[in-house]
């Protein structure tokens, strides 16, 4: 790997006493203007892209549990794989608006029973193949398996049949009508793979082909050259790091070890604004990086301390001391770019008072918990830090376990009584298929309301747009009155790159680094460094 200058040393202590302290910036400002040694700055990339060269990137997260499964991706690197080897029929693009990618149209019938997809002319598999009806089919045959059911799967109920209708037209077949059934084909878990799939050879039509892969560490992809978009992707090489620790990240960046990061400490944004050689990309994004609570283990079974939890929040705090301002407070709901998003209930404040009376009244007037969390999202550790302090003024006693990410999302995932999660943007019926359901594959709270369900199953099932979000307004004021969750804030996402890396733009998605879309990125020419 390619050094442009010595790797300097930003010790873990120092490094957290940046990142949880706005006072403390001054003192990290000498250790990452140390880096710029020569303080050779490359100019930034003008004019039409250049293909070429190979991007670095720095990724949060992962572990021995990496997949390069397309349809049951869960750490970040996970998902930057899988946005790079696989394309789902639509996806969100930078807007957070559906744009189609292997289909070239959708349409619903009138009574939303039949969707019929019309796939892209001249989209082909890494190896050369055309995508056909029958890969379609048996991608949702797989992602549906009963005997092995994937991520997508939760939010494919009403899917009854999917019939190849013509040489580039097939009919989604549901059960009872779904209104929003392109929202929840939309989902970068739907990847549209071979019939003959097989994913220790993982073949899609993703602008890249996996070159090498060694989970926990490191990924290779190189271009696609089938790819069917014209002149992308700009990259011969795509490599994917993993990095369990924000430091190691930041330092890795620094010191040119590495083109791009995803999820900068928010604390660092100003001083890497500050290093010539640096760019920061910020995105305004529905984001959430929730406190999960166990509906049905003890003490978390009685409302009333759920609802006292959410009353020590500061979320204003929680905002300016993890954020460092950048994010916007929640209100216990997710969804906030959802039209049918309910911004009429009545904002919770921290409520000290209120709080104690209810774990009074629940028998906990000196309440001991422990909180699981991870290095899982840039914030999720110093989210914790901060409620620790927040609960005390309600008499809580917050015990912090914190563990590596590879145990977090380990055998314990989705059994912690008390932990946290992180979740991208989506709208509200997606999110509720993926983690606020029975049956979801993600349901960290192990949330069972019938009234809830039969709720949002109407609201699927409903074609008029003000029948079906006032069905939602009534789930979420559910979710909102005795839900497990406490979505504190929405977070914007900072990235970082050199200055010499093109094509990355801000994202609504949540998802880091311009989505991870890395065929729109390419490479400017790389400053020598005379410190070498």
């Amino acid at each position: 790997m390619e050094e442009r200058c010595e790797p300097n040393s930003l010790s873990r202590r120092r490094f957290l006493t940046a990142a949880l302290g706005g006072a403390a910036l001054l003192g990290a400002t000498p250790l990452l203007a140390a880096c710029g040694g020569s303080g050779v700055a490359a100019a930034a990339p003008s004019g039409p892209p250049r293909r070429g060269g190979t991007l670095r990137v720095g990724v949060t997260g992962g572990g021995a549990s990496d997949t390069l499964d397309p349809h049951i991706p869960v750490a970040n690197p996970d998902i930057a794989r899988v946005l790079n080897l696989y394309e789902p029929l639509l996806l969100r693009d930078h807007d957070y608006k559906l744009q189609m990618l292997v289909a070239e149209s959708l349409t619903s019938s009138s009574d939303a029973r039949t969707w019929t997809a019309v796939l892209r002319d001249g989209v082909r598999f890494h190896d050369g193949r055309a995508v056909t009806p029958a890969d379609v089919v048996a991608t949702f045959k797989r992602i549906t398996d009963p005997k092995d059911p994937k991520s997508g799967a939760a939010s494919l109920t009403m899917l009854g049949q999917v019939v190849p209708t013509g040489e580039r037209t097939v009919e989604f077949r549901l059960t009872e009508p779904n209104a929003g059934f392109d929202d929840l084909l939309g989902q970068y878990s739907l990847g549209i793979v071979p019939a003959d799939f097989d994913v220790k050879r993982p073949i899609g039509t993703g602008p890249f082909r996996l070159k090498e892969f060694t989970a926990g560490l490191q990924s290779t992809f190189v271009r696609n050259d089938h790819y069917w978009r014209p002149g992308q992707p700009y990259l011969d090489e795509l490599v994917l790091i993993n990095f369990a620790e924000d430091d190691a990240r930041i330092n890795a960046l620094l010191s040119s070890q590495v083109d791009a990061i995803d999820q900068v400490p928010v604390a660092l944004v100003d001083v890497l604004r500050s290093d010539p050689r640096m760019r920061v990309l910020r995105s305004a994004t529905g984001t959430w990086l929730p406190f999960t609570m166990r509906v049905d283990r003890p003490p978390f079974d009685d409302v009333r301390v759920r609802q006292a939890l959410r009353l020590v929040v500061d979320r204003d705090q929680m905002i300016n001391q993890v954020l460092s301002g950048q994010g916007r407070p929640g209100n216990d709901l997710y969804a906030p770019f959802d039209p049918a998003y309910d911004s009429q209930l009545p904002q919770r404040e921290q409520d000290i008072p209120a709080a104690k009376r209810l774990l009074a009244e629940a028998g906990h007037e000196n309440l001991d918990i422990e909180l699981v969390t991870a290095p899982i999202q840039a914030g999720a550790v110093e989210a914790a830090q901060v409620f620790q302090q927040q609960a005390k003024a309600a008499g809580v006693n917050v015990r912090i376990r914190k563990v590596d990410t590879t145990t977090f999302y380990g055998e314990n995932y989705l059994s912690w009584d008390f932990a946290q999660d992180f979740w991208y943007t989506r709208n509200y019926l997606p999110q509720v298929a993926n983690g606020s359901l029975p049956k979801s594959p993600y349901n960290e709270t192990h949330w069972q309301d019938p009234q809830f369900t039969d709720l949002v199953t109407r609201a699927s099932a409903t074609v008029d747009t003000a029948a079906r979000t006032d069905l939602l307004h009534q789930a979420q004021r559910i979710e909102y009155e005795r839900g497990g969750l406490i979505v504190w804030g929405f977070v914007d996402q900072v990235d970082a790159h050199q200055v010499y890396v093109a094509g990355l733009v801000p994202d609504r998605t949540g998802i880091s680094l311009s989505g991870y879309q890395f065929r729109e990125a390419w490479l400017g020419t790389a400053p020598v460094d005379s410190g070498k």
